[in-house]
């Protein structure tokens, strides 16, 4: 979600566009500057400062968003360094530090609204989902009992098209889905190198200054995870736990300022396409594109404590091809 809001100081001298992106504001050095009623070379001089001390670190809270600048009688689209609202307020107090007060009350009370109202958007439409899920469920009930009752050869292949996914919602619904995965053999583990380089080539497919800007370092402790073991064992025995495990990891740590679910979903793919587990043996797809995305969804709505069930469902799904 990407917006742009006015911010008016309180003595409603200067108004400045703040840019809304990633759950956080963006400003670039002339805004920053005109906020805190100071000159850009002290802007500056204090980013440097701030960045140069280990307060904040600069690819954490430093990005590159497209701007359309007048350059004497021409637009040119440019690319103009912004800075989070952890930098603003740093800025803000060693500048001024009373504006920088009344912006971060006025950031954190338009913070909330976004996440109140982006909450009650989001419940609204998990609701309606499961609505959705259940009313799915209902039909293929019905759709089996009228298969079952007219026997015949054209409608007997639909049931038996659909067997696994039958299986499957009736084994959720008593709780019987898979605890451990059906390959157990020495894994490939790609390096975490290789993930980023997978990452890096998925940059130009989405336009976000923010796509992949790493927040912390939990990213390379959700690879190096699934290659944990225990008193000569592997942690996750099978490729397919591995496999659930880090697409698990990786959408709910939110390593990433931005495309966390997108960064999941190809991981993932990428550690079953290294491990042979990503077409079957009559070369087709165990997941299709829209089994992905409705899975990786199923991952970041989960709750914390449904980690287990999310687990085995996806080990389920990968362990039963038809």
């Amino acid at each position: 979600m990407s917006e742009i809001v006015i911010y008016q100081t309180a003595d409603n001298q200067t108004q400045v566009e703040v840019q809304f992106e990633g759950e956080t504001f963006w400003l670039n050095q002339y805004q920053l500057a005109e906020l805190f009623d100071t000159d850009r070379t002290s802007v500056l001089k204090h980013l440097q400062n701030i960045y140069s001390s280990g307060e904040l670190l600069e690819d954490a809270t430093c990005a590159k968003f497209a701007q359309v600048r007048q350059e004497g009688k021409r637009k040119v689209k440019r690319e103009v360094l912004h800075y989070n609202l952890d930098a603003i307020l740093s800025v803000g107090y060693r500048v001024n530090s009373k504006r920088g007060t009344q912006f971060r009350q006025w950031a954190t009370q338009r913070l909330k609204d976004y996440f109140v109202q982006g909450y009650a958007i989001n419940e609204k439409r998990l609701a309606e989902k499961q609505q959705q899920i259940e009313y799915l469920k209902t039909g293929i009930r019905i759709l089996n009992r009228a298969i079952t009752q007219q026997a015949s050869a054209y409608e007997s292949r639909i049931l038996d098209t659909f067997a696994v996914g039958l299986a499957l919602l009736d084994d959720y619904d008593h709780e019987k889905l898979d605890e451990q995965g059906a390959t157990v053999l020495q894994a490939v583990y790609p390096s975490v190198d290789d993930y980023l380089m997978l990452i890096a080539g998925m940059k130009s497919e989405f336009a976000s200054g923010v796509f992949a800007k790493p927040k912390d370092g939990s990213f390379v402790s959700s690879v190096r995870q699934i290659e944990q073991s225990f008193d000569g064992k592997d942690l996750y025995p099978s490729i397919e736990e591995k496999a659930a495990t880090l697409l698990y990891l990786i959408v709910k740590n939110h390593s990433f300022i931005d495309g966390n679910k997108r960064i999941g979903a190809a991981c993932f793919l990428y550690f079953l396409e290294k491990n042979g587990k990503l077409t079957t043996t009559s070369h087709q797809e165990y997941l299709s594109n829209q089994a992905l995305a409705a899975l990786t969804l199923f991952v970041a709505t989960s709750k914390p404590d449904e980690m287990n069930i999310v687990q085995q469902f996806i080990i389920s799904i990968l362990n039963r091809t038809i």
